[in-house]
């Protein structure tokens, strides 16, 4: 029988007994289920043009903090806490100083539940993680607090250009506050998004363009026909439906912990271990699909995550997308694994950390990633283990990739090659993620000889490193603000500075008419 043990509802017992599977697994994908049939709602009966964007705000937080009570009972206080506390900070300290306080509070209170919930409270009698939405609510609060910093504080040339696009001009109200923190749509699995996309879904202006007049100056605005979101809707939770099949039917039979056995460890052989660490490592990841492609489908639903059109004209509904699974299992590079994997994270550290630090900005980009995941010691080895090997692929593609651009068959071999090591360096650094404590996780490195390690360490030593980009970027962004109009290309093109190469050319077109939507 499933376990009886959550903090929330009990009412669906009996069919988590059913489908043996924990009672809070069960109310979290049920909740989802709900939320997906409240998202077509609300976009049939509460669309934009129907109803006001307050009514839109008050049943969207009141929706979300029901499936919150739900899920993990009076612990969804906490969310309510965090908010509040947040809020009035931003009131109280003022625009000058407020990102700084809320990054540490917001930040703080999630890391005392998190301690509390792993070392203090017992497991058995507290199975639901509620600190897994807090997360969300973290990223939000940090992030908006910066983007009202940057839009009410700092001056225009000192931002960068995605900067002065995500920037909020004035203070929001506690409504929109707790409406764009604990709403329906993505309290219980996110994804984050950005304050400004939100409120231009709320209000429906997701789908209105600015048209420059025949002087230049004046603007007249239009509205573009609205796109349905079924098609991608349907799309997303076929995968889903996959997803939830693989790791129910194959996940259960390969398990990472596997890879410290005591026996395997002894009689495998090492082509046998590289493979199987691949192969668990693999199947670690559909629960991770499933739960954000799931997310990113009930934001859909509801109208919210459309980008703009292609090439080809159709309807691109990945404004908020969380990851993207085939670049993932084709990554060939660490940077495009962490590029493609859990992307509005990455956005967020990029945000709030690594353009806001002077100082050895991929140091202290995994360090926070590391605090903001939980305080279980097998995630600070992995964002550790992250550095290193982050710091050693970039010095191997700076030194040796221009070799193998050409001939089309040496650039195979070379994608081939790296492919393999991309691959197994990240599921050896994600072990222990997946182990959580200390002791496997230096079990399983110990088995391993510390290889990787090494090898990374004497990359650093041996090859030269260059310097990288991000300095002269930020110049060149600066010395692109100081003039009073920006080519529309240009602007498309450093919103979208976020994305991975494969995609800044399909997104350039759409992102120029985003940006145009997204004044207020």
């Amino acid at each position: 029988m499933a376990t009886t043990s959550t903090t929330g509802s009990t009412l669906l017992q009996p069919l988590s007994n059913a489908v043996q599977l924990p009672i809070d697994q069960v109310n979290f994908v049920v909740c989802q289920l709900f939320a997906l049939l409240a998202a077509i709602w609300f976009r049939t009966y509460l669309h934009s043009s129907k109803t006001s964007s307050f009514i839109r705000h008050v049943v969207a937080t009141l929706l979300g903090l029901y499936l919150a009570l739900f899920c993990f009972g009076w612990y969804a206080l906490h969310f309510l806490v965090q908010s509040g506390i947040s809020y009035c900070i931003m009131i109280i300290i003022g625009v000058e100083n407020m990102h700084n306080y809320c990054f540490v509070f917001a930040l703080g209170y999630l890391t005392v539940c998190q301690v509390t919930r792993v070392y203090i409270f017992d497991y058995g009698q507290y199975s639901a993680d509620f600190s897994g939405p807090m997360m969300i609510i973290t990223q939000k609060i940090t992030s908006l607090a910066c983007e009202i910093h940057d839009g009410m504080f700092r001056k225009d040339e000192e931002l960068t250009s995605s900067q002065r696009d995500l920037a909020v001009r004035r203070m929001p109200s506690l409504l929109e506050y707790l409406s764009y923190n604990c709403n329906f749509m993505g309290i219980l699995a996110g994804p984050l998004c950005s304050y400004k996309d939100y409120i231009t879904f709320i209000e429906g202006r997701s789908y209105h363009m600015t048209q420059s007049g025949e002087n230049g100056k004046e603007e007249t605005q239009y509205e573009r026909t609205e796109p349905s979101p079924n098609t991608a809707v349907i799309q997303k939770l076929l995968i889903c439906g996959l997803s939830l099949l693989f790791h129910l039917t194959i996940c259960t039979t390969l398990p990472v912990e596997y890879n410290i056995d005591e026996h395997f460890q002894a009689t495998a052989s090492w082509p046998t271990k590289i493979i199987y660490l691949y192969i668990s490592l693999l199947a670690a990841r559909p629960k991770y699909y499933f739960a954000w492609t799931l997310a990113d489908a009930i934001n859909n639903a509801a109208g919210f995550g459309f980008r703009g059109y292609d090439r080809n004209g159709a309807a691109r509904w990945d404004l908020i997308s969380n990851l993207r699974i085939q670049q993932i299992e084709m990554s060939t590079s660490f940077k495009m694994f962490l590029d493609n994997w859990n992307i509005q994270t990455a956005l967020w550290l990029k945000r709030v950390c690594y353009e806001r630090t002077s100082f050895s900005p991929t140091i202290q980009t995994f360090i926070l990633s590391a605090i903001w995941h939980g305080v279980y010691p097998g995630y600070y080895l992995t964002f550790l283990t992250g550095v290193l090997m982050t710091l050693a692929a970039r010095a191997m593609r700076n030194n040796f990739r221009h070799y193998f651009i050409e001939p089309s068959q040496l650039k195979l071999f070379y994608d081939v090659i790296t492919w393999i090591v991309t691959q197994v360096a990240i599921s050896y650094t994600v072990v222990p993620f997946v182990l959580l404590s200390i002791k496997p996780s230096f079990m399983f490195y110990s088995s391993w000889y510390y290889c990787l390690h090494v090898l990374g360490i004497l990359v650093l030593l041996l090859l030269p490193v260059k310097k990288t980009q991000r300095r002269k970027n930020t110049h060149e962004n600066i010395q692109l603000s100081q003039s009073k109009k920006f080519d529309e290309g240009e602007n498309s093109l450093g919103q979208n500075s976020f994305s991975t190469t494969n995609n800044v050319c399909n997104q350039n077109q759409e992102i120029a008419s985003r940006h145009s939507s997204l004044k207020q």
